[in-house]
């Protein structure tokens, strides 16, 4: 089991959520899903969630209070068939969906013009073999991982239609994909919001991500004197203080915090 901190040259068996354990009740987790908790799977409907985290997931959420939530680019009504019958605090979209504990689901409305240009996305798109689409509802994301070389095509399609339906959306760039988001949400404006609220005010973050959508959350976590964790070794192009080095590992760490 290995992480890196920021600072050190080789990894380590130093395990960085200790305090977690030590100071539950200092602490709010908000944890990404895809290539963080989860294994990047070849399509956005074959991950599979591992036997025994959602439980696992949600004794940490009790030994925290209820200060655990998931911040994602999936959609929420997504998140909760992955995980059951476990309704977890859950950022989806970016932050443009979110689920406080004890309140309602907020949401954003999608125009017209906003639906006729996912359809014309995924007529495009139907032309490419092995791009994949798809539609989060108030976001739209086009995948090209079993299609590398399309990339280029893929991001000139996402880049005009950003063009078209800007300011509203904005277009964001992740791991072999290219998706339009509600503009003014991101995952640090969530993870800000959750701290704004019960279980989660007066605590530290600790954000754990992998992609550039993550680098938002990494950011408030620094700003806030907490821990930013990286699911991928350490490099100049992320802000998070800490790596870890796949989610297999994550897993095995955060099981130490429940047994």
């Amino acid at each position: 089991m290995a992480y890196q901190a920021r600072g050190k040259d080789r990894w380590s068996s130093l395990f960085p959520l200790h305090e977690l354990a030590a100071y539950p009740f200092e602490w709010a987790v908000f944890c990404d899903i895809d290539g963080t908790l989860l294994d990047l799977a070849e399509t956005p409907t074959t991950i599979v969630v591992p036997h025994g985290l959602p439980a696992d997931l949600e004794l940490l959420s009790h030994n925290l209070g209820g200060a655990l939530a998931l911040v994602t680019g999936r959609s929420v009504a997504f998140v909760d068939t992955l995980f059951a019958t476990f309704q977890f605090p859950v950022a989806g979209l970016h932050g443009a969906e979110w689920r406080h504990p004890e309140g309602p689901l907020q949401s954003v409305s999608v125009s017209s013009e906003f639906d006729a240009l996912k359809r014309a996305i995924v007529n495009e798109a139907g032309e490419w073999p092995g791009v994949l689409v798809e539609d989060k509802g108030a976001a739209i994301a086009v995948h090209y991982r079993l299609s590398p070389l399309r990339r280029r095509d893929v991001e000139a399609m996402m880049n005009r239609c950003a063009a078209i339906i800007a300011p509203d959306w904005v277009l964001q760039h992740g791991k072999m994909v290219s998706e339009l988001r509600p503009a003014g949400a991101n995952k640090g404006n969530a993870v800000e919001s959750f701290l704004a609220c019960a279980p989660f005010s007066g605590r530290r973050p600790a954000v754990i991500g992998d992609d550039l959508t993550d680098e938002a959350m990494f950011r408030v976590a620094n700003a806030r004197g907490g821990k930013s964790i990286r699911i991928a070794p350490l490099s100049a192009e992320t802000s998070a203080h800490y790596g870890i080095s796949s989610p297999v590992d994550l897993r095995r760490l955060l099981r130490t915090l429940v047994e």
